[in-house]
């Protein structure tokens, strides 16, 4: 990078030190930011010492000089004219002694270099100390620079170019006046030829110049496509893979834009410097000319990096997704679906004429009953800028459906491989031509492999595939990726679980969690880094209830019901029986957590601290029992909320006094701190749950009929234990003058889905869920009067006497 451009990029307290230096008159800055390439390639030591060499050097600055002034004026820059104007007429102090003039801006290049050294040594310094997030927006910092630097070197050029053209038409107007004059004197013909062909060796030399500092601008320009393709283009697709699977990534192409955008404009002008070229050498050309050596291959290598460029600038912005479906990349048969393309090379005149064109797996594998599918819809949009929220070349599908083609889908195949429907992957393409100022490249763009269903009830899985793939893949178009599926580390499992709550509920899984999980998974070990999990033991064996149908199970619970509280932090969650064992037993009575069940998919439980006489009778010593009822699943969420559940919840002991046991979430916070702010004081027809009779829903067990567990020894091994299940009861109320059981049938859990060993049968619970009346309201004239009202019930609860539960205003 040129000094100049390292020095303008420099922290503020060096770049202050550089104010400070050109404070001088000696040399203005404004001289030198504006000739800062031509200053920095000059020969300062020898012009120091050689008169001659000096006085070449002194005129070329004033002829820099008066081509600054021209741009001025061309731009109506009239501050700057004056100044320039000014610098020049002070620089002619120096036309008696040029080497002074060659001292003083080498003493100024000098200092320079030593702000330069004290900054780069103070970063090195600080590098020692930073952490690799640092060093990403360093990489950032880094690149920003080269673009600067590059803006700066094609500008120069520019000036380069017009100064070149001036030469030329010199040396053209003095040679075409001396054809026209007839001399005749032979010494002062020779003078006329030896001044021409000073003007063609300087002319030469100028062209010669040119082409090397377009070769140098041609360097930066391939170093820095390098970073943009290979690396910051590469990290934003891997982003985007990852946000598309819940990682909470930057995934915004604005700066990206900027920089593709830039360098495209760069190389653009040095197309049409290459062109000037021709056009001058059109004009004026000679024996061994550089321009028409070397033109040929500079614009070659134009061609070729503006076709990488434009090539990679082409990209999807937004993955397909349906309006309801589950997440992106699966799509589903006739149902429309939505995908944006964008082009990275902003240039506002080619808005509107770039068409864009979907299709449908260009290139698909040959195996046996892969499917084929249809586009339909609106498959050509122009790129524009109206659809694009921050002004982008984008070009917005929002109405395409796919329909499976009849004909070629289930023919046969060069392998044998068969995928199921979940498994087979899909690419969707847009294809476009940029056409620009004489240079035009085809260009495609390719959406991640997206996963295609005809039935919802294919959703879970297609989304585990989706999973699968964007957690593992490096190859953003490997459609035979289920052909031989990677295992996944256990860090890279975890982090993807982890996404997925992130996403539905803004909080991820903490390490605790994470932990229990693994050991669910594979059994207790020190630690899981080394630790695999198969794609079949994902989702594929034990079918349906595999991992993924039970941790999905309990993430749509989550977020459908109980978002609030978890990302408060009041569900522990994922926590094994007897872990929960171990973190109860040391707690006061009444302390009580939430988690999930591990038998029961989409369910949650609560378990609490209860010191019983029994337990002391048995134990000689008031040991804690843990109690557990039946996991609620949305079955029972959508009827009552979870925290109202927590709120009623009432256990009858002896003489029939209800007493709610959860007194204290863990470890020790009172229930109504954890949760007042959820609670609702409505009750009866204004309740949001209720609209039937001035009563509320109560989860009522019986203190002789729930079953605690035994009272747990301090060695209580992890996952040991069994979770009772509360039975469940409707409406308490007379219909016909039958009475409804005590107790409802014993139920049992099904199979743990969990992939390590076994859960233990648990003994079936003997909880009731109760709805308890104010019995003022069960007077039996109030019930007959008003027959308008419809019956309440809530399906699949018993029903139970309500004068054996007592009653509460």
């Amino acid at each position: 990078m040129a000094q100049w451009d390292r020095l303008r990029q420099l922290p503020i307290a060096y770049r202050q030190q550089l104010h400070e230096l050109y404070d001088r008159d000696a040399l203005p800055m404004d001289v030198r930011h504006y000739l800062a390439p031509w200053i920095e390639k000059q020969e300062w030591q020898r012009a120091a010492r050689d008169h001659a060499f000096a006085m070449v050097l002194f005129q070329v600055l004033l002829e820099n000089l008066d081509i600054q002034h021209s741009r001025f004026v061309q731009e109506e820059s009239f501050l700057l004219q004056h100044n320039i104007r000014r610098y020049k007429q002070n620089f002619q102090r120096y036309v008696d002694d040029p080497c002074a003039l060659a001292t003083t801006i080498l003493w100024f290049l000098e200092k320079e270099k030593e702000i330069l050294e004290s900054a780069e040594l103070a970063e090195k310094v600080q590098l020692l100390q930073v952490e690799p997030e640092a060093m990403e927006t360093s990489s950032q910092q880094d690149l920003e620079r080269k673009l600067a630097g590059l803006r700066n070197e094609v500008q120069c050029m520019e000036h380069t170019i017009i100064c070149l053209e001036e030469q030329q038409d010199e040396f053209d107007f003095k040679f075409q006046t001396q054809k026209l004059e007839a001399v005749v004197d032979e010494a002062r013909k020779k003078e006329q030829i030896k001044a021409l062909q000073l003007l063609v060796n300087k002319l030469n030399n100028c062209r010669k110049s040119t082409l090397s500092g377009l070769n140098d601008i041609l360097d930066r320009i391939q170093d820095i496509i390098d970073v943009l393709v290979k690396k910051e283009l590469v990290e934003w697709q891997r982003r985007q893979q990852k946000a598309c699977i819940g990682a909470l990534d930057n995934v915004c192409l604005d700066q990206l834009e900027k920089w593709f955008s830039c360098v495209a404009v760069c190389l653009f002008q040095v197309w049409e410097f290459l062109t000037k070229l021709e056009e001058l050498v059109g004009k004026v050309s000679y024996e061994n000319d550089p321009v028409k050596a070397q033109n040929p291959t500079l614009q070659k290598r134009v061609d070729t990096l503006l076709r990488d460029l434009l090539k990679s600038s082409f990209v999807v912005e937004t993955q397909p997704s349906m309006p309801q479906g589950k997440g992106s990349l699966v799509l589903r048969t006739n149902v429309q679906f939505s995908v944006k393309a964008r082009l990275l090379v902003k240039f506002p005149e080619l808005n509107h004429s770039m068409k864009v064109d979907v299709s449908m797996d260009n290139k698909p594998p040959v195996f046996c009953r892969y499917r084929r599918f249809n586009v339909l819809g609106t498959k050509i949009k122009a790129l524009n800028m109206a659809e694009s929220t921050n002004g982008g070349m984008v070009a917005d599908f929002r109405h395409l459906t796919l329909k499976e083609q009849k004909s070629g889908g289930g023919g046969k195949g060069v392998s044998d491989i068969s995928l199921s429907v979940t498994e087979e992957l899909h690419i969707i393409y847009f294809n476009t031509v940029f056409e620009l100022k004489g240079f035009s490249v085809e260009l495609q763009a390719s959406t991640l492999p997206v996963v295609i269903i005809s039935n919802s009830s294919q959703q879970q899985s297609a989304w585990a595939s989706v999973l699968w793939f964007n957690m593992l893949s490096q190859d953003p178009k490997d459609v035979m990726f289920f052909a031989n599926t990677p295992a996944a580390t256990w860090p890279q499992f975890g982090e993807m679980l982890s996404w997925q709550f992130l996403s539905a509920t803004k909080r991820g899984l903490d390490d605790t969690q994470l932990e229990m999980i693994a050991n669910k998974l594979f059994g207790k070990k020190p630690n899981y880094d080394s630790c695999t999990v198969p794609w079949s033991k994902f989702t594929k064996e034990n079918t349906p209830d595999t991992f993924w149908v039970w941790f999905d199970g309990i993430l749509m619970m989550v977020k459908t019901y109980l978002e609030d509280l978890w990302r408060d932090g009041l569900i522990m969650g994922f926590v094994t029986k007897g872990k929960e064992k171990s973190l109860l037993k040391k707690k006061k009575r009444g302390t009580f957590l939430l988690r999930f069940s591990e038998s029961v998919i989409g369910g949650i439980t609560f378990s609490w601290v209860e010191i019983t006489v029994t337990a002391a009778f048995h134990s000689g010593r008031g040991e804690p029992d843990v109690k557990t009822v039946q996991p609620f699943t949305k079955v029972d969420l959508s009827q009552i909320p979870f925290h109202e559940i927590i709120r009623n919840y009432q256990i009858l002991e002896a003489e029939n006094v209800p007493e709610n046991p959860l007194l204290y979430l863990y470890p020790d916070t009172p229930k109504d701190k954890a949760f007042g702010k959820y609670y609702t004081e409505k009750s009866g027809e204004d309740s949001p749950y209720i609209k039937y009779i001035k009563t509320k829903l109560v989860f009522v067990s019986k203190e002789n009929t729930l079953e605690a567990r035994s009272p747990m020894p301090s060695d209580m091994a992890q996952g040991e234990g069994l979770e009772p299940m509360n039975g469940l009861c409707g409406e308490a109320a007379e219909q016909d003058g039958d009475l409804y059981p005590l107790t409802p049938p014993l139920e049992s859990y099904d199979p743990d889905p969990m992939m390590n060993g076994s859960v233990e049968d648990p003994e079936p619970p003997q909880d009731l869920l109760m709805y308890l009346n104010n019995p003022n309201l069960f007077d039996n004239d109030l019930l007959q009067d008003d027959q308008s009202l419809p019956d309440f019930s809530l399906q699949g609860f018993n029903c139970l006497l309500p004068q054996s539960c007592g009653s509460f205003p």
